[in-house]
């Protein structure tokens, strides 16, 4: 068993080069636990990355890690987004990965729950994906000629946006609106070549964190998630040859989703 779960949970385990040279990508969201190995595993990929997130500590540390060039910002402030993908564009010339992965986590009972709270989620989880996609239009319209790559944006959702415990409706709609997002994008930035598509990870471990036989078990998979099984992904989707995904969802989560679950009761 504990052969099983070792299988496939290390970034390491990808041999060859993916991904063609030169790519660049912005990945929002990219000093927390999925968004870091992301970060790094583009880097081994060759992909010159430009990550964004608020943490200065970890933002840096990561930064000088895998090469990658850390932008400290609050991606809810537009001004600040707006100028921050500006300063990419001058730098760069151009993107060509976008990996929408911030996120803000708020359950609170909804008896406790605010609108300022709800909005809050909503500013940090959906409209930076939403303004970085306005911007990559608008930037590519003026450029002479087309990227023949295309690109790629890959939004992060989560299962939890097809389904909620209580407390969780903050997150679960603000993924759900981004789940949404992600196909109203596909069919407008279609004439760039651009895909969009998300992935819906199910439970990611953190370092360190406990987990019992039971965790483990209750997944089809036999496991629970790593952070390198959605970056895994991430690399799959931006493959030139699977321009023809475009759309979806892709959830990563042991089966979790598709696994039925009834509590036996007797009379």
């Amino acid at each position: 068993m504990e052969e099983l779960r070792s299988r496939g949970g290390s970034s390491v385990n990808i041999r060859r080069k993916t991904l063609p040279g030169g790519q660049r990508a912005v990945v929002t969201g990219g000093a927390g636990l999925i968004g870091s190995e992301i970060v790094r595993t583009f880097r081994r990929e060759g992909v010159s990355v430009d990550f964004l997130d608020i943490d200065e500590e970890r933002g840096n540390r990561l930064a000088y890690e895998c090469g990658a060039r850390f932008h400290q910002v609050d991606i809810s402030d537009m001004n600040a987004l707006d100028g921050c993908l500006d300063g990419i564009f001058d730098s760069r010339g151009d993107i060509d990965i976008v990996v929408n992965c911030a996120a803000v986590v708020d359950f609170v009972p909804l008896n406790e729950n605010t609108p300022e709270r709800f909005m809050r989620s909503m500013a940090v989880n959906v409209l930076p994906a939403f303004e970085i996609a306005r911007k990559l239009a608008i930037y590519r319209e003026s450029l002479p000629f087309p990227n023949s790559y295309g690109g790629r944006i890959i939004n992060i959702c989560s299962t939890r946006a097809r389904q909620s415990e209580a407390a969780t409706e903050n997150y679960s709609a603000s993924k759900g609106a981004l789940m949404s997002l992600t196909h109203a994008l596909m069919m407008s930035l279609s004439p760039l070549g651009i895909t969009v598509n998300s992935i819906s990870p199910g439970w990611i471990a953190k370092p360190d964190e406990p987990l019992s036989e039971a965790d483990h078990s209750q997944h089809p998979s036999l496991r629970v998630g790593r952070p390198a099984d959605i970056a895994r992904a991430c690399v799959f989707l931006c493959a030139p040859a699977n321009n023809f995904i475009n759309g979806i969802d892709l959830p990563i989560d042991g089966g979790m989703t598709h696994r039925m679950i009834y509590t036996e009761t007797t009379e």
